[in-house]
């Protein structure tokens, strides 16, 4: 293994906002390849993220997103736990990135658990009028199968992302806790649209 350079840590610490001394590890395990740093760095990114979710998230950024014909906007505000990151580049595409998903998918809400009961409830009293011709006892898979598919159509979190539909969301957001290395909180949006 030759030695890393302290430019090449600080390269790879610009592009992720991972601290110093997890940059350094990432590389010495690599042999100082920043690409296959970066990987390394996003397959321990589900680890970090269930570890760091329950850290505060004081600081963050408020980002926008006009769609080109300027009749769709977008405001988003994500948090995360310092300034630093904040300010990192990876950091503030990624909010570009969730507002343009925004102005694409129109979404209701953050997450499930941010939805109108009374809509959850009405969803479900469909959902189980269409399989009531169905085996009784499959019926209850079906209508919980159905409204998790209302939910990645509605919930942000839930939805599909638009420039990876293989990746949700919030998947996006946990690989992202990974590589930057801090607990990242989608807090709020709002979407306008004229006319709407």
């Amino acid at each position: 293994m030759s030695e890393i350079s302290a430019k090449t840590v600080a390269e790879l610490r610009k592009q992720t906002g991972v601290g110093m001394m997890e940059c350094k590890k990432a590389l010495g395990e690599t042999d100082g390849n920043i690409d296959q740093a970066i990987d390394l760095l996003r397959k321990r990114g589900a680890e970090m993220a269930a570890k760091r979710s329950d850290r505060a998230t004081n600081q963050g950024w408020v980002g926008s997103y006009i769609h080109s014909n300027g009749r769709i906007g977008v405001i988003v505000e994500v948090l995360c736990e310092t300034d630093f990151v904040a300010k990192n580049e990876m950091f503030q595409v990624l909010i570009r990135d969730i507002a343009m998903h925004i102005a694409a998918m129109n979404p209701m809400a953050i997450a499930p658990s941010d939805l109108d009961p009374e809509l959850i409830e009405r969803e479900r009293s469909v959902f189980a009028e269409q399989v009531k011709d169905k085996p009784e006892h499959i019926q209850g898979n079906i209508v919980e199968g159905k409204l998790q598919k209302y939910y990645s159509e509605v919930c942000l979190l839930n939805q599909a992302f638009i420039k990876e539909d293989k990746k949700s969301i919030e998947q996006v957001i946990q690989d992202a806790v990974g590589t930057i290395g801090e607990n990242i909180q989608l807090t709020r949006f709002h979407r306008l649209e004229i006319g709407q």
